[in-house]
């Protein structure tokens, strides 16, 4: 099956996870059903060791193919992973995919008023004459990371049908909640076994990332004092409007639509209150430590001073990590770079080294003790309606994951 069929087969299943959930995985009665049918893939496909654990992990193994005499435990075992669930920030039920088969350049409606063109999405520039499959304006089309899920399925497939590449064990592992942040939460690192591996997951194909942001969460909640307007002056603290001036005092220009490459920001993502009680919940991110850590500070900064003005209590924040910049953990294994970077060369795929704007399960990963760059898989737009993947860069990730397996296994542990 080619990797355009796969990918449209995958994304048509809802496997919308949920930050709000208690459970694990966050709607088991999506993931799970989706864990099962990638675990019957994988056997299908001729892999061996599947495992779809409990907590939806699929787990597989593709057995080591070298040459005759060469011992397989002189080698690493790599890994490969992508993410099963895709992001609650749109719709991502009933998605039904459309190809464009010889992109022309010119602007594309999705459907529902939505024209995806490239004066607001430059990436489309590079694509005229390309394949894209877009959505019809109602739902994220799930990219991220069934691109990726697609790819490694396809690429397994591509090698066990080519006994002439040689290459050593390979481990593929398939996750749910990555886009809730919960997604190694449970992940066996023992069980999958690998020395070091990789993330497919999102972006242009040749994009090369091993630096991401250092991530938390900021809660503020805010305690009024709530009077009947008549008779309120000199009496009444608005906690929405305590929340507001709260807002106010974060720095203006550090906040997501101003900044890029490697600057910080905090983000307000929600805000709620009345006149008695306000919460305003943040994402704080920033890649150099120091500076998160000083972020996260100035939260509490701003709590003191307004507790100050209102009174002991009125203001209380609360902060909690996320998770840390993969450098410290990936920089010790550099080769895992430059082995990409020799695969995308030889396969005429211009390499980009360059620090994500986020997080993947591979930036946890990495503290768990496996190093675990992340891989682009043609996908853009991700976590909204505009979504599209070049499905020319999707057939180019599959033979980049064939040619890093073959040079694992060159590699001697």
């Amino acid at each position: 099956m080619s990797v355009q069929d796969r990918f449209i087969k995958y994304v048509k299943i809802d496997t919308t996870s949920d930050p709000a959930s208690e459970t694990f995985p966050s709607v088991p009665e999506k993931e799970l059903p989706f864990a099962d049918m990638m675990a019957d893939e994988l056997r299908a496909v001729g892999l061996s060791d599947v495992v779809r654990d409990v907590n939806g992990y699929v787990y597989a193994t593709l057995p080591a193919n070298l040459p005759a005499g060469d011992d397989e435990s002189a080698h690493p075992v790599l890994g490969l992973i992508s993410h099963m669930d895709t992001a609650p920030d749109a719709p991502g039920a009933g998605i039904n995919p459309r190809i464009i088969e010889d992109y022309d350049g010119a602007p594309i409606p999705l459907g529902e008023g939505l024209v995806l063109d490239s004066e607001n999405f430059a990436s489309l520039k590079g694509h005229v004459g390309k394949k894209l499959i877009v959505t019809d304006g109602s739902t994220l089309l799930g990219g991220d990371d069934k691109a990726g899920v697609a790819e490694i399925v396809t690429a397994c497939e591509y090698l066990l049908a080519h006994p002439e590449i040689h290459h050593g064990k390979i481990r593929v592992a398939f996750t749910p909640d990555e886009e809730v942040g919960r997604g190694v939460d449970f992940f066996d690192v023992p069980l999958f076994a690998a020395d070091f591996a990789y993330t497919m997951d999102g972006g242009k194909l040749g994009e090369i990332e091993y630096e991401n942001f250092n991530a938390a969460a900021g809660s503020v909640d805010i305690k009024g004092l709530s009077i009947h307007p008549g008779s309120a002056k000199g009496k009444m603290i608005s906690a929405v409007e305590v929340a507001m001036e709260f807002q106010s005092l974060l720095p203006a220009f550090e906040k997501p639509q101003h900044t890029e490459g490697y600057e910080g920001f905090t983000h307000l993502i929600s805000c709620e209150g009345t006149c008695d009680r306000a919460h305003l919940d943040y994402i704080i991110r920033d890649h150099d430590h120091a500076l998160f850590e000083k972020k996260k500070a100035f939260l509490f900064t701003i709590a003191d001073f307004l507790n100050k003005k209102y009174g002991d209590g009125t203001v209380t924040v609360t902060t909690a990590d996320s998770y840390y910049n993969m450098k410290e953990k990936v920089e010790p294994y550099m080769f895992l770079i430059d082995l990409l970077k020799e695969s995308c060369e030889e396969l005429d795929i211009a390499p980009i080294v360059q620090p994500i704007r986020g997080g993947t399960d591979g930036a946890r990963l990495s503290y768990m003790g496996l190093p675990c760059p992340n891989v682009g898989t043609g996908d853009y737009n991700c976590h909204g309606r505009f979504e599209y993947v070049c499905v020319d860069e999707m057939e180019g990730a599959v033979k980049l994951i064939v040619k890093l397996a073959e040079k694992f296994g060159k590699l001697s542990k």
